[in-house]
């Protein structure tokens, strides 16, 4: 097998960029030429959640497909900017490659760092510095306000605990969770909607800093649940089907002995 180069990727870069400026030439396709950068934010979205779900999935073809889609809207994103006169694709590419290198002294640099809590301190302290040469100062400035919420809410207490605001132990946010808790369970009793809503905010967002201190993003682990439960709820039919039965005529005994054969055939 002939070894894979980064030249084969520039070759296909330029294919690419051929069938783009086919689509926007002057007989090219009148829908790509209505688009604007702002119009293909909704399609990059999709593409990205579309190729977040093949590599969860372990799909690698499914993976490469949507990569390219990716791809092909960003590249197309770029291109409606260079005909506009803001920047070019080496501009963007160069102002990341000069973005790493100063967020990684260690690599480039002679800066040594002795843990990975260094190392994570250095990077924020870096992109302050970025923000407030653009002026902007606020330590939450640089978070995309469109982030999924609960994606966010790890982001706003992975950066909150890089600063220092956190609590000092594990023990002591599950304290503050189980209070959350309490309060919640308080609000529902009360019969309070209003009240009852914004606790059970303060419950997940607890929990979501509670699972960022053990490794794990709260976004990831629930698409990871998610998709279990379709998985099993999907074996269900297909068994309920091959035995002549339906689920909406099964009572949720009869469901629930289905679930555990589902769970234990995975």
């Amino acid at each position: 097998m002939s070894e894979r180069t980064f030249d084969d990727g520039a070759e296909a870069l330029a294919e690419l960029r051929d069938v783009l400026n086919s689509l926007l030439g002057p007989e090219g396709c009148p829908w790509d030429k209505d688009q604007t950068p702002a119009s293909l934010c909704d399609y990059l979205a999709e593409e990205t959640f579309e190729l977040i779900e093949g590599i969860r999935a372990g799909d690698t073809r499914e993976t490469m497909e949507e990569m390219g889609d990716v791809l092909f809207i960003l590249l197309f994103m770029n291109t409606l900017h260079e005909q506009s006169g803001d920047f070019s694709m080496s501009d963007a590419l160069r102002h990341s490659a000069a973005k790493m290198i100063r967020r990684h002294p260690h690599v480039f640099g002679k800066k040594r760092f002795d843990t990975q809590e260094q190392l994570w301190d250095n990077w924020e302290k870096t992109k302050k510095q970025e923000k407030e040469s653009e002026g902007s100062k606020g330590v939450f400035d640089s978070l995309p306000k469109g982030l999924p919420p609960l994606l966010r809410s790890y982001r706003i207490n992975s950066k909150a605990a890089r600063n220092g605001f956190t609590w000092d132990s594990d023990e002591e946010v599950q304290r503050q969770y189980e209070s959350e808790w309490t309060e919640w369970q308080q609000a529902l009793e009360a019969g309070d909607t209003d009240a009852s809503e914004k606790e059970f905010g303060d419950l997940l967002f607890t929990l979501v800093e509670l699972g960022r201190r053990k490794g794990i993003k709260a976004n990831a682990a629930l698409d990871f649940a998610n998709q279990k439960f379709l998985r099993r709820f999907a074996q269900m039919e297909k068994m309920a089907e091959e035995r002549g039965q339906s689920l909406d005529d099964m009572d949720l005994d009869a469901m629930n002995q289905l679930w555990d054969e589902a769970k234990q055939s995975e």
